[in-house]
């Protein structure tokens, strides 16, 4: 199961990144629709990436922390939380524009900030999930 996993997120990845860097070229942006449709589908696939991948990612944490806490800082350890903190911040950032987009009626934040966070959340995740979905198709207990 985790290497199924391991080639959703790696799959997810680079969709992902690849459709960050082409929207611009294929769709114009207006006032109605400043986003291409494709989001529409990519989204909810993304937000499916970004729960199994924060799992996976705590698995993989988890796994490193049953080593021991007493010895210094190893890669793994270092990897592991890098991951699991990093999907789970960017997956936070994800889902809090992902709900505002589908509520058009709360307009407390602006749409440069949305746009902003957007294109972090956008760059981060195929770099994250890449990372953890390579682990988990080498079928290791650790991402290191």
């Amino acid at each position: 199961m985790n290497r199924i996993i391991g080639f959703y997120l790696v799959a997810m990845a680079v969709i992902l990144a690849v459709h960050t860097v082409v929207e611009p070229l294929y769709h114009v942006s207006a006032d109605g629709q400043p986003y291409s449709p494709l989001w529409t589908i990519i989204n909810p696939l993304t937000a499916l990436a970004v729960v199994l991948g924060v799992i996976a990612a705590w698995q993989c944490k988890r796994a490193v922390d049953k080593e021991g806490e007493d010895g210094p800082v190893s890669r793994a350890f270092f990897i592991a939380n890098t991951l699991f903190f990093g999907l789970l911040f960017v997956g936070i950032l994800f889902f809090w524009n992902w709900f505002n987009l589908l509520s058009p009626g709360f307009t407390a934040i602006p749409p440069e900030t949305v746009s902003l966070v957007w294109i972090i959340v956008d760059a981060a995740l195929p770099l994250l999930w890449g990372a953890t979905g390579i682990a988990l198709i080498r079928g290791r207990a650790t991402v290191a």
